[in-house]
């Protein structure tokens, strides 16, 4: 067994790579040459994939450094062919800068959670600031019934977890 077909065997990097190229790009991926360079022209041909669908997934990887390519440029048409291989072995990388985006994204929600105090509509499940709230003298912009105080200490203990979570698989707890 090979290190990319070892990779794919893994449940959750076969999840991570399933959420960027769907079912045609795990396809793809499988049924990869594993020697040298293809045009995606030749991967569609060995594969049976749609040219669009192999290209598509191969900017997807490129995106996250799971793929590299090369041109050669035909001097007698001037066109440019790309030569494509796999980089699988990025894949802890990418999903490594994957988490810390999360990771940034649910600290800054923490922050504005933490920040903020809220109040609802309980008919129009509209969620306002305080300042917001207060503006609107507590009263429903759409339907003008008063605004009651939402509790999001639930949502801040989910919050915490998960980014403790993440900090603990990045290596920062």
């Amino acid at each position: 067994m090979d290190a990319t077909e070892e990779t794919l065997n893994d449940p959750a990097i076969r999840a991570y790579l399933h959420r960027l190229v769907g079912d045609e790009g795990l396809n793809l991926l499988e049924r990869f040459p594993r020697e040298g360079e293809h045009s995606d022209e030749d991967l569609a041909a060995k594969t049976g994939i749609n040219l669009n669908s192999v290209r598509h997934t191969l900017y997807t990887l490129y995106e996250r450094r799971l793929a590299e390519y090369h041109r050669i440029k035909n001097n007698e048409t001037g066109w440019l062919t790309y030569l494509w291989q796999l980089r699988i072995d990025h894949t802890y990388d990418a999903i490594r800068d994957d988490m810390t985006v999360v990771f940034e994204k649910l600290s800054r929600r923490e922050k504005y959670e933490e920040e903020n105090d809220f109040y609802i509509c309980k008919d129009c499940q509209i969620l306002f600031t305080f300042p917001h709230a207060m503006n609107s003298d507590f009263t429903c912009p759409e339907c003008k019934k008063p605004l009651g105080h939402f509790d999001n200490d639930m949502l801040l203990r989910s919050l915490k977890f998960r980014i403790e979570a993440i900090k603990k698989s990045l290596g920062h707890a």
